[in-house]
């Protein structure tokens, strides 16, 4: 292993994100060989490297295999390990790793509904994350008031929010009648209810928002509300492809988690306040 940032290291290692890693170096929670580590502290793999006391395998760390997995959020969870009110999670639905975590790619606000991307491949998480990638966040968003052609190019212009300027890349109008409308919006970035503030700086109000598509990944239909899919390695290759990164091989499923597979894509899971069904559907594909 060449001459690397601890943090990159650990987030190879399925750790957590980048910056997840760099708050507990910080926070004192790493050590290498016996040491706490300080943020800038560069590594070869030759060292002893502990994580909240916990030594860290980092031999054939580069062959190791990955996963990755899509999920449909729906409205009222959290992307968030814990929540100190004891509202529903995201993680509490995934499937169990060992030795590892499952890194959240980007979020979605708490009434925000679609497509999250989960990996156990800090570094891949990382780079689909970073402004650098330059990847596409598509949502299909219903509005209620009216919504014009002068609307929709200054939408596409720019417009000033209190964070900075602000932009769609593309809106299209996709289905409804009268004041409560579907458009489809596509976004380059992903700061905080930057979908909602753009709209609303038009005097229009977002009812329903939900994410289709994360690049060249789209939500497919098919899943359910609160469940997941795992993806194989002809559509993870494709996820690695669009962070610019070498291609990791992923784990093929045995007899026995197929089937336990099969079992969770047909549990439609429900929680109350969370929107299931056809309706929300229809909006599914882009």
């Amino acid at each position: 292993m060449q001459d690397e940032k601890l943090q990159k290291v650990l987030a190879r290692a399925g750790l957590g994100s980048r910056r997840e890693l760099e708050k507990a170096i910080v926070e004192g929670r790493v050590t290498v060989n016996g040491q706490i580590a300080t943020l800038g502290d560069r590594v070869t793999g030759a060292e002893v490297i502990a994580f909240d006391g916990q030594v860290v395998r980092l031999d054939q760390l580069d062959e190791r295999s990955t996963r990755v997995l899509i999920y449909n959020k729906p409205e009222g969870e959290l992307v968030s390990r814990v929540d100190p009110e004891g509202r529903p999670t995201v993680f509490t639905r995934l499937p169990r790793v060992k030795s590892e975590r499952w890194i959240a790619v980007g979020r979605l606000d708490l009434n925000t509904s679609g497509l999250l991307l989960f990996t156990t491949d800090g570094e891949l998480a990382n780079k689909l994350m970073h402004p650098s990638t330059e990847l596409d966040r598509e949502y299909a968003v219903r509005i209620m008031g009216e919504v014009d052609d002068d609307m929709i190019k200054r939408l596409k212009d720019g417009v000033m929010l209190e964070d900075g300027p602000a932009r769609f890349t593309d809106v299209r109008f996709f289905d409804g009648q009268g004041i409560n409308r579907w458009y489809h919006c596509v976004l380059m970035e992903g700061r905080n209810r930057e979908v909602r503030r753009l709209w609303e700086s038009q005097g229009v109000k977002v009812s329903r928002l939900k994410r289709v598509r994360y690049g060249h990944i789209f939500l497919p239909s098919r899943l359910k509300a609160g469940s997941w899919e795992e993806l194989g390695q002809k559509d993870a290759n494709v996820v690695y492809e669009m962070a610019g990164l070498p291609v990791k091989r992923v784990p093929q499923k045995t007899a026995q988690q197929q089937v336990a597979y099969e079992r969770q894509q047909r549990k439609q899971v429900k929680r109350p306040g969370a929107r299931t069904g056809k309706r929300s559907g229809r909006v599914d594909n882009g």
